[in-house]
């Protein structure tokens, strides 16, 4: 009866992702033949994957956390990734799993932190993305199954962040061995924990990997208004889950939005973001201050690109391109020396590079 109920189940999910997507298709080739696209520049299978992830991203007060939650995990089942090796991870005071792609190294190490407004998101829902950064930088992914709001609210996530970056000293990676990276509130929470170890004294890892964090719960980016017609989040999810975080404690609190903070003293970041994306404007103001604090930043401002594009990589040029230039950012902190190489050999990143170069010269 339990097996029959589970399938039953598995089904039904099956069924109405499908449903789904048609519909998704549905939009986007209808706004083709309109001439009315969200973007010109996109093709119509990237045009229907966007409306497919906005079609799946509640917009509408009240909002509960599982509301939240089951869109992204099922949007997500759709990104499964073969030839990886899955190890799941349980210690006294988290939990997590290892991701490791064919011949990558087991001395270095990316700490993953997964994005979902820190109340969705798992190491299930991100695996294949974590899987291709694994192959592209050839390191191993500990990917971190940190506490969730509402019922856990900040700081939570960042004391699980901390507890998984300590472990991995004890273990005995070496801290220039280790990467932190992240993508949305993700990408945030790697910040805070940067900031956090800096103050604490503590040894840095090498280098940082944001992919379009939200750094601003105060939410003050002028793109949440610019982009709202081309981005599949909006603003309601992002003012809920800020609120579901953060309860009565201050949006400014750099832990939280590490855009307020002092970044002087941190490790080398690569920051990446989408031109048609809410939170360009969290992303590019990151990159600025921390080039102001002396912080070496690679910016990249990715055209036409939306929220955490790089879940689209199987089927978006931009986001395999996105990915291995994680990749050869990763490769570059340890040293490596093909990372280098795979840098001159890429001329696709010349465009993201003249666009940081205009924002910052």
């Amino acid at each position: 009866m339990l097996r029959y109920r589970r399938y039953r189940q598995a089904a039904s999910a099956y069924w109405a992702i499908n449903r789904l997507v048609a519909r998704a298709g549905s939009r986007a080739l209808l706004q083709r033949l309109r001439h009315t696209p969200r973007q010109f520049s996109w093709s119509l299978r990237y045009a229907g994957a966007v409306e497919l992830l906005l079609l799946g991203t509640p917009s509408r007060t009240p909002m509960l956390a599982e509301q939240i939650r089951n869109p992204l995990e099922q949007a997500t089942a759709l990104t499964r990734l073969t030839h990886i090796h899955r190890q799941p991870l349980q210690t006294d005071q988290w939990a997590g799993e290892w991701i490791t792609a064919p011949h990558a190294r087991t001395d270095r190490v990316i700490l993953y932190l997964h994005g979902g407004g820190y109340v969705s998101g798992s190491p299930h829902s991100h695996r294949a993305l974590m899987g291709y950064l694994s192959r592209h930088s050839g390191a191993r992914v500990l990917a971190l199954d940190y506490r969730l709001a509402p019922e856990h609210p900040f700081p939570a996530a960042l004391e699980d962040g901390w507890a998984a970056y300590w472990w991995l000293l004890c273990a005995g990676f070496s801290a220039q061995h280790i990467l932190v990276a992240g993508d949305s509130a993700g990408g945030g929470l790697a910040l805070a924990l940067l900031l956090a170890l800096r103050d604490a004294h503590m040894p840095l890892p090498a280098g940082a990997i944001c992919f379009s964090p939200w750094v601003d719960l105060a939410l003050t980016a002028p793109s949440l208004h610019k982009n709202q017609a081309t981005d599949y989040i909006n603003p309601v999810i992002l003012r809920t889950t800020a609120e579901m975080y953060l309860g009565q404690h201050d949006p400014h609190d750099p832990l939280a939005s590490p855009l307020y903070a002092d970044l002087h003293g941190l490790p080398p970041l690569l920051v990446q973001v989408g031109s048609a994306e809410l939170l360009y404007d969290d992303g590019r103001r990151l990159a600025q201050r921390a080039r102001r604090a002396g912080v070496a930043v690679q910016f990249e401002a990715w055209p036409g690109m939306v929220h955490v594009w790089h879940f689209l990589y199987r089927i978006e040029p931009k986001a395999r391109q996105a990915v291995q230039s994680a990749g050869r950012f990763a490769r570059r902190q340890w040293g490596e020396q093909d990372g280098r190489q795979e840098t001159q050999q890429q001329p696709a990143q010349q465009p993201a590079q003249r666009q940081a170069r205009r924002l910052f010269d």
